[in-house]
């Protein structure tokens, strides 16, 4: 190259880098003010069920109801990958609670401080949800502008009823499918609560078990209905896990419990949604198949939270326990 040619491509590079320069580091501003707001986020949603638990153990006195005393101790020292479980358990405890009994003071206090932990949980995840839009960005995760920071997840609890007391949590036993392609992938759909409509999540084929009906029968109706794919009841493998959840879906909440089978799709099976009813309809954006490494390494929401860390495991064999998931 002549030293002409070297200094014009010298002058392009200069030039691109005082183009993108700016752009860039405006772009990782923005990500760490992102990580700023969701970690100040958190410290607020903390704080406020710190609340609730301090007021949570003055009703249980009170009341004489000392395991609710028990539910606030163990969710106040809930490690933070626990901490969702016993904050959904003191939920469902204080959903049962008859009010009427409190002090008009204490139940006032009572339900402030719920409504505070929920005004604090939609605060922090749409904090969450903003920063994990930028991080999946291509120029974000090309040039690793997110550097060291952990990516920030979404809280989920149950929230109380609209107007802030106690409506009773709807029971569900679901039956679910971990639907397995050749390459050991697993198809999976991205949804939304309909009140919630820009907080995105991944979840397995499956559904609720009809009265009389076994889980396995519901588990090979489900994934029909849903992908068209027909499996025999008896190759399904399972209920090779189990998970207790409480949450919220279009203005409800739900206590539920959800069984886990494995299942291998036919060669050739072609994903077929047509059967969804109309809230699937509504809230099913599309669906992929994915291999256990993209799982590991997805930072969007994924359910159940422990499936890549659990699915090697049940790949390798299943030995008939039944094991707990997140």
């Amino acid at each position: 190259m002549t030293s002409s040619g070297a200094a014009t491509a010298f002058l392009v590079l200069l030039g691109l880098v005082l183009l993108v320069g700016p752009w860039i580091l405006g772009r990782a501003n923005r990500l760490d003010r992102l990580h700023v707001r969701t970690d100040s986020a958190w410290a607020a949603l903390d704080a406020a069920l710190a609340r609730r638990a301090v007021v949570t153990r003055a009703v249980a006195v009170v009341c004489g109801r000392p395991e609710l005393g028990a539910a606030a101790d163990a969710a106040e020292g809930a490690r933070r990958p626990d901490r969702e479980a016993a904050e959904n358990r003191l939920s469902a405890l204080l959903e049962d609670l008859d009010r009427s009994v409190l002090a008009p003071a204490l139940a006032a206090e009572l339900a402030d401080a719920e409504q505070r932990v929920v005004l604090a949980r939609r605060v922090h995840n749409d904090a969450v949800r903003d920063t994990l839009a930028l991080r999946r960005r291509r120029s974000v995760r090309w040039l690793r502008l997110a550097g060291t920071a952990p990516t920030p997840a979404y809280f989920e609890i149950a929230e109380p009823g609209g107007d802030g007391e106690a409506s009773g949590l709807v029971q569900r036993v679901s039956a679910r499918v971990v639907l397995l392609d050749a390459d050991d992938r697993v198809l999976m759909f991205e949804g939304f609560d309909p009140t919630k409509p820009d907080e995105l999540f991944w979840f397995t084929t499956g559904g609720g078990v009809e009265p009389g009906e076994e889980l396995r029968d519901a588990a090979v109706r489900e994934l029909h209905e849903e992908t068209g794919v027909v499996l025999p009841a008896a190759e399904l493998v399972g209920p090779v896990w189990k998970r207790h959840a409480v949450f919220s879906f279009d203005g409800l909440s739900y206590a539920a419990v959800e069984w886990f089978f494995l299942g291998r799709a036919p060669g050739g099976s072609v994903v077929d949604t047509s059967r969804f009813d109309e809230v699937e309809r509504r809230t099913i954006r599309r669906h992929r198949w994915w291999s256990v490494a993209e799982l590991a390494g997805e930072e969007a929401l994924v359910y159940p939270v422990q499936l890549a860390e659990a699915l090697p495991g049940a790949l390798s064999g299943w030995d008939g326990t039944t094991r707990s998931i997140r």
